[in-house]
C-alpha cells in the first residue's frame, strides 16, 4: 500500500539513495543535475528549503512511501492565494516501483489535499509531450490538457515543449 506524508529532514539519506539509484531513469524527464544534487547534504538542503516554503504556505512537499520505504516525491508547488487559488504539482517514482499505480495514488492524495485541506480552486501540471506515462497518471486523476507550452522547461539540457494539464476543484461552482 502506497501513501504520501510530509517530507522530513530524516528523509534526506533515503532521497539521496533513491535519486542516485534512479539517476539514469529520471534523466530524460529532469533538468541536468550536478553531482552534488545526489548527495545527502544537498537533499537535506532541498528538504529544509521545501519545509520553509511549506511553513510560509507556498508549498506542500510530500514523500511517497510504499513497501515501507520512500519511493518518490510529489509536491504541490507555487501555491498562490487571492483570486487565483492555484498551484502546480510535480512528482517522480523510482523505477523499481514504476507501473504499479503508485504515482496515480499519490496524485489522488495530493489532489485531495489541494482541494479539501488547502482549499485550492485549481491544480496544474506539465509533462513533456512524449511522457505518456505521466499523462496517464494525470488523466486518471481528472486532469485535462489545455494547451502546449513551447520550450517551457530546460529538461535534459535543452528547452522542450510541454503539454499543460489542469483540474478544477469539483466542489466549487
Amino acid at each position: 500500500m502506497a501513501f504520501t506524508r510530509l517530507i522530513t529532514t530524516d528523509d534526506a539519506p533515503a532521497l539521496a539513495k533513491r535519486l542516485t539509484e534512479n539517476r539514469d531513469f529520471l534523466a530524460p524527464w529532469d533538468p541536468v543535475r550536478g553531482e552534488d544534487f545526489f548527495s545527502v547534504e544537498k537533499q537535506l538542503d532541498i528538504v529544509r528549503r521545501d519545509l520553509e516554503a511549506h511553513a510560509e504556505g507556498s508549498m506542500l512537499p510530500l514523500a511517497i512511501v510504499a513497501d515501507g520505504e520512500l519511493v518518490g516525491r510529489i509536491n504541490i508547488n507555487g501555491i498562490t492565494r487571492g483570486a487565483f487559488q492555484s498551484a502546480v504539482i510535480g512528482y517522480w517514482v523510482s523505477e523499481s516501483h514504476n507501473g504499479r499505480g503508485i504515482a496515480t495514488d499519490a496524485g489522488a492524495e495530493a489532489k485531495e489535499r489541494a482541494f479539501a485541506d488547502l482549499g485550492l480552486h485549481r491544480l496544474q501540471a506539465e509533462t513533456l509531450i512524449r511522457n505518456t506515462a505521466s499523462q496517464r497518471v494525470l488523466e486518471r486523476n481528472g486532469f485535462t490538457p489545455f494547451g502546449i507550452a513551447p520550450k517551457f522547461l530546460k529538461i535534459a539540457g535543452r528547452w522542450q515543449d510541454h503539454v499543460l494539464y489542469q483540474v478544477l476543484n469539483p466542489d466549487e461552482s
